[in-house]
């Protein structure tokens, strides 16, 4: 099944490639080689992976038609087209993968070592964060969940799971760091200040901004808002494909309005069906300008989505109270965005 070729390298040390392949059919389905210093190595390497192979052999998976990890990234991405609307970080992931060395391979025959191996690559190789890593490892178990139904392949998803669990355990992946940057009331005086003080720009980032603060809305969700939605004798309003863990498109969701925001859409002229009829990226790129001609280090739009929810907790909101302004489901995803300071807990 194996060969291991020797080779002499320019320095008159022998370099030793150990390669597989596997036929199906007369023709080869899967090709592997890697090169070691060692013949030791090379043999111990082949005899690895010709093992993980005969595995897989044995649970029947090469009875499917071959079928590559490019060709499930793709089905997946079609799967979901009209029912799932993918933000640009997803897009751009899926797309990155459909474009790796993972891409080409045989997925009939792909291991947790392929998939550990990929990862360890894009934190050396690529610089990757762990973070980012794990993004990439989660998109890749979504569409070998669907390949377990569209393709008749189980092997790629016990691969995944196989391989997820050694990396969260040698943390070469690892869930983001919670951010807890609050706000401070100086730093809120500062950012007011000093918008309101741009009278040349056409986005009123000083209204945007304290808009989100009262709300908890995303930048997004503020430049999506309607007039004719907005019911002003309640103090509330409704948003159309609010995010959602597993259902945005279709997602429709009433929240709760204070009155200061309330005023503060009062005062925007009404040029549009919109009450901030803005591009939602310059809305952040603005922010993040902003934010570095003052000087204010590691503070993000979405930042104001915590704090907004931090000060109604702190208002003595209860936590149902609080999910009907921010639209959250659980209270586990809600505690992500709260960070209430010690000294902010009175004494009952």
């Amino acid at each position: 099944m194996g060969t291991i070729a020797t080779r002499k390298k320019a320095n008159g040390e022998n370099s030793y490639t150990a390669t597989i392949r596997v036929k199906d059919g007369g023709v080869v389905v899967l090709s592997e080689s890697q090169t070691f210093n060692k013949k030791a190595l090379a043999s111990a390497w082949m005899t690895r992976r010709e093992a993980e192979l005969q595995k897989v052999r044995a649970t029947g998976a090469p009875e499917v038609r071959k079928v590559t990890v490019a060709e499930i990234l793709e089905a997946y991405v079609k799967q979901a087209e009209g029912i799932t609307k993918w933000g640009r970080s997803k897009t751009a992931d899926i797309k990155r993968l459909k474009e790796c060395n993972l891409a080409n391979k045989d997925a009939r025959y792909l291991t947790d070592s392929d998939l550990i191996e990929y990862a360890e690559s894009r934190r050396t190789v690529d610089k990757a964060g762990p973070a980012t890593v794990l993004n990439d490892i989660v998109w890749l178990r979504q569409a070998f969940l669907s390949a377990r139904s569209l393709f008749r392949l189980e092997e790629p998803l016990r691969a995944v799971d196989m391989a997820k669990a050694e990396l969260m355990r040698r943390r070469v992946i690892s869930k983001p760091a919670r951010r807890s940057r609050r706000i401070s009331p100086a730093e809120e005086k500062q950012i007011l200040e000093y918008l309101r003080s741009k009278t040349r720009t056409r986005i009123p980032m000083a209204d945007i901004v304290e808009f989100a603060l009262l709300t908890a809305r995303r930048q997004e969700e503020v430049c999506r808002l309607k007039w004719d939605e907005v019911d002003f004798e309640s103090g509330t309003a409704w948003l159309d494909d609010v995010k959602h863990p597993t259902q945005k498109v279709g997602n429709r969701r009433q929240f709760r309005i204070l009155k200061p925001a309330l005023e503060i859409i009062n005062r925007q002229p009404k040029v549009s069906e919109f009450i901030f009829p803005w591009d939602s990226k310059s809305v952040g790129t603005a922010f993040t300008r902003a934010m570095r001609m003052m000087g204010i280090d590691d503070l993000h739009f979405h930042d104001t989505r915590h704090e907004a929810t931090s000060r109604l907790f702190e208002k003595g909101y209860s936590i149902q109270e609080v999910a009907q302004f921010t639209l959250h489901d659980s209270w586990a995803t809600l505690q992500r965005y709260t960070h209430l300071r010690p000294t902010d807990v009175p004494e009952r």
